[in-house]
């Protein structure tokens, strides 16, 4: 989308007027914008002039810059613009709409008249100002005035309660001390403070939401969290969740959206801008005397504050990118490796965090993808099933149960342990290598269980901590967590857990020590496991009693 880049205003524009100062230097909430759009509704016509006086002295300035933006020009018709825009949010205000989050709805009501009024021939014809292509006239061309890449973001600020809207544009957008929201909204800044925080979970949770709701397929609905919790704490992304990002753009864009919550791409004041008002978001941006005045300042950690992730608490100024002032092109194919790389290093429990248990879609929607999701002519049911193509491992024979037994991954060619070296209730799972130890030794039994022979009193349960396989109690089969505790073990040595049998149990690498967890099935020889004595050639019936396996097996 075209974004044009007229010269900055050639004065700075003013901060609204948002506290009373009080003796001591400290700051008392004064009337709110809520509170003077209430005075609007309840007195006669002739006595709206004071509400409509400060409301505008509030939110004049930064309407008018947007004005001059969105038209490429600082001519009268941009004090046009603004009255007009500030005639139709004042009739919405009468109207009992909120105005709780005032700057946005009016920021974006001035793009909306801006766009009109190009499109109106009438108006154009006496305006010719609103012809400029780097203006009306592209505005006009554009489709939507919200870019692909914005999507979520626009949709999760749109769902934002209006106190939620307030602190998050005036801090990350207009890089305002959180007193100024403070002020608008009639609180004092530590409850607003308190606000901030939970608007900024709100909005990020809205953004998952909101991949999650739009997702095109099954397959984008599966790797939600797969994106999600990784990019929350700086980790780096799955291999397959990383391949998809690069066939699915709908996914790219939403890693990419993610990211501005940790600090990266300009932060939060860039990612809210671009979404929300699209068209000169970032001239906008450059335009805020706050983002000049406050980046780079130390955060009171000592350390430098990257973008608008950071907090605000007392009378510490928020810290901001100023960003850059040039349109930022979308992801694609050409750069989304670097995207990727620049997430970081994340570790085996991280992986376990964000696995399958609360993100494993209900419904049929969607079509099977090479992540490994069962196709046409694919059985999900466990039985006897022909070798991997391409696969060279034979298949492992299938026990009768009860058996006590080893469980050897065949990719890794390790062992299924116990972290910790302890069987207690709770302790995730593992490979290490093969040895004599107890807690890698496995009781399979006739209704499912995975009992741990280190404690008879614990079963593999996989349904219990986000998708990491862990140590559980052993329930009935006729319990509510029956299933949870209980796997179909088929000739093939795929684990696969009766709460969702297009699962299987898997390692989430090869390598030893990494965390055991549960994985959409594929039939790949990492999701196979060979018990205590198991051959290319043995029967079931052979291993009715298991036989110790030597490290060399």
């Amino acid at each position: 989308m075209h974004t044009p880049h007229p010269p900055r205003p050639t004065y700075p524009p003013r901060p609204g007027l948002a506290v009373v100062p009080t003796p001591g230097g400290a700051t008392a909430p004064g009337e709110s914008d809520e509170s003077l759009a209430a005075l609007l509704r309840a007195q006669p016509e002739g006595e709206l002039a004071q509400s409509v006086a400060l409301l505008m002295a509030r939110h004049w300035q930064p309407a008018y810059d947007y004005a001059v933006i969105c038209l490429a020009t600082s001519a009268s018709v941009a004090s046009m613009v603004t009255a007009a825009a500030f005639q139709q949010v004042l009739d919405r205000l009468k109207r009992a709409e909120s105005a709780a989050a005032l700057r946005p709805h009016l920021l974006v009501t001035v793009r909306d008249t801006v766009r009109a009024w190009s499109a109106a021939d009438r108006i154009s014809g006496v305006l010719p100002e609103l012809r400029k292509p780097a203006g009306g006239r592209g505005m006009r061309a554009t489709k939507s005035m919200t870019p692909e890449n914005r999507k979520l973001a626009e949709r999760s600020f749109q769902a934002l309660p209006g106190l939620a809207q307030c602190v998050l544009w005036h801090t990350e957008v207009e890089a305002e001390h959180i007193s100024v929201p403070a002020g608008l909204l009639g609180m004092d800044p530590d409850t607003a403070s308190a606000a901030l925080d939970q608007a900024r979970e709100q909005f990020r949770q809205g953004c998952v939401r909101a991949h999650r709701e739009l997702a095109p397929n099954k397959d984008c609905r599966y790797y939600n969290r797969l994106l999600d919790v990784p990019i929350r704490r700086g980790g780096t992304l799955l291999p397959d969740v990383q391949q998809h990002l690069l066939e699915c753009r709908f996914c790219r864009y939403a890693a990419e959206q993610l990211s501005h919550f940790e600090g990266g791409r300009g932060g939060l004041g860039v990612l809210l801008a671009e979404s929300v008002l699209g068209w000169g978001a970032r001239r906008y941006l450059d335009s805020r005397p706050g983002r000049g005045q406050s980046a780079g300042r130390p955060s009171r950690s000592g350390g430098r504050r990257q973008g608008g992730g950071g907090r605000h608490r007392g009378r510490v100024l928020p810290q901001f990118s100023s960003g850059g002032g040039g349109r930022r092109a979308a992801p694609g194919p050409g750069n989304s490796k670097a995207m990727l790389t620049g997430i970081g290093v994340v570790s085996g429990a991280l992986l376990a965090t964000v696995l399958i248990t609360t993100l494993w879609p209900q419904d049929d929607g969607g079509d099977p993808s090479a992540s490994g999701t069962p196709g046409p002519g694919q059985s999900a049911t466990p039985g006897p099933q022909a070798p991997p193509a391409g696969s060279t491992s034979p298949p492992p024979a299938l026990p009768t149960p009860p058996v006590q037994t080893r469980l050897r991954n065949l990719a890794a060619d390790l062992c299924l342990d116990i972290k910790g070296g302890k069987a207690q209730s709770g302790a995730s799972l593992k490979l290490e290598a093969c040895s004599s130890a107890e807690t890698q030794e496995w009781s399979y039994e006739e209704d499912g269980l995975l009992r741990s022979v280190a404690n008879s009193d614990l079963c593999v349960d996989s349904h219990v901590d986000a998708g990491v396989v862990v140590l559980g109690s052993c329930a009935s089969a006729g319990s509510k967590r029956g299933d949870d505790v209980r796997y179909d073990l088929t000739v093939q040595g795929e684990l696969l857990p009766r709460w969702q049998e297009d699962l299987a149990v898997a390692p989430a690498a090869k390598d030893e020590d990494s965390d055991v967890v549960v994985k959409i099935r594929d039939r790949s020889d990492e999701q196979r496991w060979r018990t205590d004595g198991s051959t290319s050639s043995a029967s079931p019936e052979s291993l009715s009693v298991a036989k110790p396996v030597s490290d060399s097996d």
